[in-house]
């Protein structure tokens, strides 16, 4: 028999991380709604076969990896799912700058993204995100193509094919590699809708976001937010005050955990918006925030693969040194604005009344559930 002390000590634990994770749940629904909803969108209105002309060499070394990045920002791909995309762009023709820009801004730029970061953390890192992820992006990108041969064949990128962003299997892209396996359960696919009518493309809008790229990252957008839960609940604010308060040292260390990390920029942000609720600079959140979306070790071993050992140092220096440096200038930030983090982590969504968010948390289980259901089928 277990003691009555302890059996009540758990069921005091277990109930107060359920309504800790409730509440990040029910903070972030509506933005999450909102956010899937413009991915939709965008999928059905943006004709991605044209995004590679923009990304070959006769766009020229710095336009093309401009292009890339910009190209990214709206595309709701994790840092696995990235993967295929980006080895595809540069088989039919991108340089090798622009396919590190793409895949340095993609995974971290996607709308759903950008809106659960308002939502759960403030609208200065809501700006912030994305603006340091763009030259963090572009500059890696330049820095590739300067310093690194680029041997893209020069026929594909005189005639460049056309490019459907469908899924290309990550097993077939990496020849087998056992680590280069899509964790986040991909959001791996963007298959554009074409010759189809305007009703035909919003219907296919809407279950593209709420069906398939919703169910794709489904499970560990909730493991994110159950883990922030458990953060908020039973963490203790004296631990991430002596070891994650701030500084090059609690930026590293973040660095450290985010680069082999399995995890999208949308699970990410509940974890960053617990931790700097307990006490962590949003500089080290940030770092976190951009290490662990933009790498995991499959994303390393397929830029080793496909572009050469010397663009995957270029790719892991740049987002080591880049996010260390926008951490610390995010910090002065907000020293110099006189604002303590920990009290407007989450403010942001207080705009919207609890009625409202508790009918979109309700909307978004089922949704959740089912894409839960089909992934575990699959």
């Amino acid at each position: 028999m277990i003691p009555a002390e302890i059996l009540t000590g758990l069921t005091t634990l277990i109930v107060g991380i359920a309504g800790a994770t409730w509440e990040i749940f029910t903070e972030a629904a509506p933005y999450l709604f909102l956010g899937f909803g413009i991915a939709g969108l965008l999928h059905a209105l943006i004709p991605d076969e044209k995004i590679v002309s923009y990304l070959g060499a006769s766009a020229g070394k710095v336009r093309s990896v401009f292009n890339a990045a910009i190209a990214g920002v709206p595309l709701p791909l994790c840092s696995c799912g990235v993967v295929p995309t980006a080895i595809s762009l540069q088989k039919r023709g991108a340089t090798k700058g622009a396919t590190v820009s793409f895949l340095i801004s993609t995974p971290e730029t996607g709308v759903d993204s950008i809106a659960i970061t308002y939502a759960l953390l403030d609208p200065i890192m809501t700006i912030f995100r994305p603006i340091a992820t763009l030259v963090t992006a572009v500059s890696a990108g330049i820095v590739e193509n300067l310093l690194v041969k680029d041997n893209t064949n020069t026929d594909t990128q005189t005639h460049p094919l056309p490019l459907n962003l469908q899924t290309i299997p990550l097993a077939t892209v990496s020849e087998n590699e056992d680590d280069a396996s899509c964790s986040c359960g991909g959001a791996c696919s963007i298959p554009t809708p074409q010759g189809q009518s305007l009703s035909q493309r919003i219907y296919g809008s809407l279950k593209y976001a709420y069906v398939e790229l919703l169910g794709d990252i489904s499970k560990w957008l909730m493991v994110g937010i159950v883990i922030a839960g458990i953060i908020s609940y039973a963490l203790p604010e004296s631990f991430i005050l002596s070891y994650l308060g701030g500084g090059v040292r609690s930026m590293l260390v973040m660095l450290v955990i985010g680069i082999p990390l399995y995890i999208c920029a949308t699970a990410s942000t509940p974890l960053a918006a617990a931790l700097i609720a307990k006490g962590m600079s949003p500089g080290t959140a940030f770092v976190f925030l951009l290490a662990g979306p933009a790498t995991n070790s499959a994303t390393i071993t397929m830029v080793a693969k496909f572009l050469g050992k010397r663009s995957a140092a270029i790719y892991l220096a740049s987002i080591g040194i880049f996010s260390i440096a926008f951490g610390l200038l995010l910090d002065f930030i907000y020293v110099k604005m006189g604002i303590e983090a920990t009290s407007i982590v989450g403010h942001a969504s207080e705009i919207l009344p609890d009625d409202v968010k508790m009918l979109f948390a309700i909307l978004m289980l089922p949704l959740i559930a089912n894409g839960i259901y089909h992934e575990m089928r699959e």
